[in-house]
């Protein structure tokens, strides 16, 4: 036993030797925080649920059955397809660095294909937990695995939220080609911008939190533009047709919920309190919205209807994403309140007037919802939350400065990159394709069989 313990001892001594001499060499060690990884990879895999199952469900239980594989094809090949892109040079195009005058604008290659990337580094970015890497930097507390895993979740999601505006007439192959050339053209540039310590919105202190302007108003802006080009589906009447499987609509909305949670709370990078808050605001802004629209469609049409509470409380969802990191409980029931009132008013009023056919109210909630966000998030962010930010007409007019340049530059490159793709490969179904189905025209399948 004596021996032992002197060569326990012995083992000691040469242990903390070596960690002193690897302090003294400036190598020390900086490891990740347990908790913020594990949180961040429940976060990276709540938000991949956002995608697949929840808004293929949800789309696809809006369209009609003869088009509702498309709308499952079309969820599962972006995760499929952007993935791939955010890898080769998506992530380092958003959130890499570049020179001169496009530094700004967009990111270089510095870190394509994930070079340089090991799996020991620590996230450069972070927002309340931080410490100092071997070279004196700060770092977060996640790997920057991690977080680049985390940030795909989001270039997956917001294409595909542009799908809802164009559904049941557009070709896939038109669909794919454009998809990629708008993940790799818009998306990545307006993430640079926002989120990158080198983008020109962040440094003028544009605030979104977790996706308002990147996500949101974003794809928004391009569901509107793709919607018009496309032109109305055939036998579109100026009302919305009814959708082919309500349950799925709500499974699909419980699930955008759910996963909602990582979306936000996860955006804080760290397993704290400000995600906690985030948690709660999401939380009560789509409570509130939800509850909202179903008193809207109780006065408006006499009865409350699922596909309205599911699609106020998408609503809630989408205005809380900017400001979740900002706000506090008064300001998520404010939210609530205002996206129900305004994407309602812009769903069945405006959209009637106007007479365009965004099929599943791409626009009219995320895109009305995600600037309402972005705009309240300049009033109503307060330093109870973040100390450092605090709202008002300064900071209004940072958050107006930041969406109407996100309308701009998105719109005119959805535009561009529609009328590109047309010409290459086509993108409106034929007239048969579209009364036939998009289900058996594009993917020789159908939803529903009938046995004997």
């Amino acid at each position: 036993m004596k021996r032992f313990i002197m060569s326990l001892s012995a083992l000691m001594c040469l242990v903390a030797s070596a960690s002193a001499q690897a302090a003294t060499d400036g190598v020390a060690a900086v490891l990740p925080d347990a908790g913020d990884t594990a949180w961040l990879i429940t976060a990276t895999a709540l938000v991949m649920l956002m995608t697949i199952p929840g808004l293929a469900l949800f789309y696809g239980g809006l369209v009609r059955r003869k088009n509702v594989l498309n709308v499952l094809m079309q969820c599962i090949i972006i995760v499929a397809i952007i993935s791939i892109e955010w890898v080769i040079c998506g992530y380092s195009l958003a959130f890499g660095s570049s020179s001169g005058a496009l530094a700004p604008f967009i990111g270089g290659f510095d870190w394509a294909f994930l070079k340089g990337i090991s799996v020991s580094d620590l996230s450069p970015y972070f927002i309340s937990h931080s410490q100092t890497g071997p070279d004196g930097a700060s770092v977060g507390t996640i790997p920057h695995l991690l977080f680049i895993m985390f940030q795909c979740m989001f270039a997956v999601i917001t294409p595909a939220l542009i799908l809802g505006a164009f559904a049941e007439r557009i070709r896939f192959k038109g669909f794919l080609l454009f998809t990629v050339l708008w993940a790799l053209l818009v998306y990545n540039p307006v993430a640079h911008w926002v989120w990158s310590g080198d983008g020109w919105l962040f440094k003028l202190g544009a605030l979104d939190f977790a996706g308002g302007t990147v996500v949101h108003i974003n794809a928004g802006i391009a569901a509107l533009i793709t919607a018009v080009m496309l032109g109305k589906r055939r036998d579109y009447q100026g009302h919305a047709i009814p959708p082919h499987n309500i349950p799925h609509v709500f499974i699909g909305a419980a699930l955008l919920w759910f996963g909602w949670f990582g979306f936000n709370a996860g955006s804080g990078l760290a397993a704290d309190g400000l995600s906690a808050n985030a948690l709660m605001v999401t939380h009560i802004a789509a409570a509130t919205a939800a509850l909202v629209w179903a008193l809207l469609d109780w006065f408006h049409g006499k009865r409350p209807t699922i596909v309205g509470v599911c699609t106020g409380a998408v609503g809630g969802l989408v205005a809380i994403t900017p400001a979740a990191g900002f706000v506090d409980v008064s300001g998520a029931l404010i939210i609530g309140v205002s996206v129900s009132l305004i994407c309602f008013f812009a769903v069945a009023f405006v959209k009637p007037r106007l007479g365009y056919d965004d099929a599943l109210d791409a626009f009219g909630v995320h895109g009305i919802g995600g600037i309402l966000g972005a705009l309240l998030t300049g009033l109503l962010a307060t330093p109870v939350v973040q100390a450092a930010y605090s709202g008002g007409m300064h900071q209004f007019g940072i958050q107006a400065l930041a969406t109407v340049a996100t309308l701009v530059y998105s719109g005119i490159g959805t535009f561009v990159l529609f009328k590109l793709t047309d010409i290459l490969v086509g993108l409106r179904a034929s007239i048969k394709e579209e009364s036939v189905g998009l289900d058996e025209t594009q993917h020789g399948e159908t939803a529903y069989t009938a046995f004997d």
